[in-house]
């Protein structure tokens, strides 16, 4: 987002956090917010009346009244009315910031549960998973399923092997990928649980499972380098050889024996 659809995103954001503090159930707050977001991407009507520029403010939130306050809460008829009365430099950024809002919420109550280092793993296992099943890839992918037949298939292989907030956001990411591939939408919810603790998140991929000691020095190291804590989500590739293959956003730092042998490869080649 750029400009005045990250201003609207963090006023929005203050107007969750307060709702949140005063007591309101997180989790239900972000089903509610993860619900209208869903319906703003299947209307291009709405998602272009409740921000168009040319209209006032006053307007924009009594159509989104009209539209949404005999459904949902109070607490997210407020998150919605902050969010619809700011300026937005692409109505799909509303939509997308009302998503990442309710995603926030989600992991904000398996926060309170104890339970938001669990989901993140999980979410990040899950998406792994996905990655390196080739048919359940494309089922998730298949423009023929909708999108409740694929989020009941996350359900199903997830029901009972995984907390509640993460079958939901599974769930959220098989039947609104926005565009993306499910595993993407996954990482991004990942990446987001991170920055709820102020952390980064790392994917790290070796040969060999690392350590509690190698997992600890390299966190050190990691944390040092980025000034922030960093998490760290391994992945297992005995195709790399030795080293490691460390991902930090859209940083890659490639120390592995495999890369440095394809270097040199394509160096003899010329």
């Amino acid at each position: 987002m750029q400009g005045a659809s990250r201003r609207g995103l963090a006023s929005a954001r203050q107007a969750l956090e307060a709702q949140i503090g005063s007591g309101s159930d997180a989790g239900a707050l972000g089903d509610e917010l993860l619900a209208i977001a869903q319906v703003l991407g299947s209307s291009v009507p709405l998602r272009r009346a409740l921000t168009d520029p040319s209209s006032e403010s006053a307007d924009r939130t009594a159509l989104a009244g009209r539209v949404f306050d005999a459904k949902v809460s109070d607490a997210a008829q407020h998150v919605v009315r902050t969010a619809v009365g700011q300026r937005w430099s692409d109505e799909r950024d509303l939509g997308d910031g009302l998503e990442r809002l309710g995603v926030e919420a989600v992991l904000t109550a398996a926060e309170r549960a104890g339970r938001l280092d669990d989901v993140e793993d999980e979410l990040f296992r899950f998406e792994r998973t996905i990655t390196g099943d080739r048919d359940l890839a494309d089922a998730l992918s298949d423009r023929r399923r909708d999108g409740k037949d694929k989020a009941d298939l996350v359900g199903k292989l997830l029901e009972g092997k995984a907390a509640p907030e993460t079958i939901r956001l599974a769930r959220q990411a098989a039947a609104n990928p926005r565009g993306r591939a499910v595993e993407r939408e996954l990482g991004s919810y990942v990446a987001i649980a991170a920055e709820l603790r102020n952390r980064l998140a790392a994917t790290v991929t070796s040969a060999v499972e690392l350590t509690d000691a190698e997992r600890a020095r390299l966190g050190d190291a990691l944390a040092g380098i980025y000034g922030r804590p960093v998490h760290l989500n391994t992945v297992v590739d005995p195709s790399v050889v030795g080293g490691l293959r460390v991902q930090v956003g859209d940083e890659v730092i490639d120390g592995t024996i495999a890369t440095r042998l394809e270097d040199a490869r394509r160096a003899m080649a010329g």
